[in-house]
């Protein structure tokens, strides 16, 4: 049975803690629904109603063109071993560049993989648990390093080049693009 709760409780941030992957959904009022699944040790709770993720990029930065429109976000986090549990976070997000005042507050969080492409804030307005009982038992292998290897190996003015002729979503929404690099970090 589902329950809902207005903040992010201690065992909610256990349970947080002890995940290897979670998954973003986001949409737009027209267009396509995303939902982006994330690895790496990128996700931080920063207060009992606000988190944030380090952003990697990758082949589209739709999180970022949908919550520029609309907002809303969902992140989901399910537990692959004992006990079963799914928890969600329901809110409102935004996308924090590296050339945005914020970003050096937030970026003390987190240790910059190469590939940075932002940061993601989201305020959470709703914390909901359910049972994950249909969720199999899988455990974790390692993490898949292609990403990061990619990034350390582009050139910066390349790398720079691709993500700011990636200025619109794949339903033509428009994109923020950053001008930094973080090829070595």
């Amino acid at each position: 049975m589902a329950q809902f709760f207005d903040v992010i409780g201690d065992d909610h941030r256990a349970m947080i803690s002890r995940q290897p992957v979670y998954f973003v959904a986001t949409a737009a009022a027209e267009g396509r629904i995303n939902l982006s699944p994330k690895g790496y040790d990128t996700f931080r709770i920063l207060s009992d109603s606000q988190v944030a993720w380090l952003d990697l990029a990758g082949s589209g930065n739709e999180t970022h063109a949908h919550l520029a429109v609309d907002g809303r976000i969902t992140v989901m986090f399910c537990n692959f071993e004992q006990p079963a549990l799914i928890l969600r976070l329901y809110g409102r997000g935004r996308a924090v560049l590296p050339e945005d005042g914020e970003w050096n507050g937030l970026a003390k969080h987190f240790t910059l993989l190469p590939g940075t492409r932002q940061i993601f804030v989201m305020d959470v307005d709703t914390v909901q648990t359910s049972c994950g009982y249909g969720v199999p038992l899988m455990s974790l292998e390692r993490d898949r390093p292609t990403l990061i290897k990619h990034h350390q190996k582009s050139d910066p003015d390349d790398w720079l080049a691709r993500q700011q002729a990636m200025d619109r979503s794949i339903d033509g929404l428009p994109v923020r693009t950053t001008d930094r690099y973080f090829g070595d970090a």
